[in-house]
């Protein structure tokens, strides 16, 4: 662990006003600034800086001799390394993503894509962040859970879940806030005071996790 904490935020929204994932990975950010004062933030937002299209390249990387490697390749490689490297650095984590069509925002499976091709997380047996805490903050337009129309259709916390947790072997606690489409969805209307009691029930989820991580951290520094 570094003698001076550091934290790694990946923001994933296409919305920079009005997200909901945005708040809650705020919540988040100002706990841990509140407990760790001279804590860094290393940030991510592939919703605003998606990455660049190479993952081809960066895949194609990963198995040829670097000195072979065409000039498209070392640059993905490169870039591939950068993440890892900001992941490494952190001791802590959060993860703020929207579901987009019942699944994760492309940048974000390219993001993980790009990783993986990098040497030192391409062993996905071999956890790359075992033990560190994270939360993984998620929003969703309707409701997906037990009992509802859409039971079953949600494929993004599933999937983030395997590679966060099981992959990477992150300690990873998940926020979820959903209903958020009856802020703007006439049709969801009827929806909105229960959409704003799970949205605050969200926010103080994320705040208590963000406490409770911060002096885990504390305690063991």
């Amino acid at each position: 662990m570094s003698l001076q904490m550091q934290f790694f935020r990946l923001d994933a929204s296409i919305r920079v006003e009005g997200s909901v994932t945005r708040s809650l990975a705020d919540e988040v950010e100002h706990a841990w600034s509140q407990e760790h004062p001279g804590a860094e933030f290393v940030r991510r937002d592939l919703g605003a800086l998606p990455l660049p299209a190479v993952w081809p390249d960066a895949d194609a990387s990963r198995v040829t001799d670097p000195e072979l490697r065409s000039e498209p390749q070392q640059r993905a490689a490169a870039i591939a390394a950068t993440l890892v490297d900001e992941l490494l650095s952190a001791d802590a984590y959060v993860f703020a993503v929207p579901m987009y069509n019942f699944g994760v925002p492309q940048q974000v499976k390219h993001w993980i894509d790009m990783i993986i091709s990098d040497s030192r997380a391409a062993d996905v047996n071999t956890p790359l962040l075992p033990g560190r805490p994270a939360i993984l903050v998620e929003a969703r337009g309707g409701s997906y859970g037990p009992g509802t129309q859409r039971d079953g259709w949600n494929h993004a916390t599933p999937y983030l879940r395997r590679i966060l947790g099981d992959v990477w072997g992150l300690d990873l606690t998940v926020v979820e806030a959903e209903l958020t489409a009856a802020d703007f969805n006439p049709t969801m209307a009827h929806l909105r005071a229960v959409a704003q009691r799970l949205r605050v029930d969200a926010h103080e989820a994320a705040a208590a996790h963000a406490l409770d991580i911060a002096r885990r951290l504390r305690s063991a520094a």
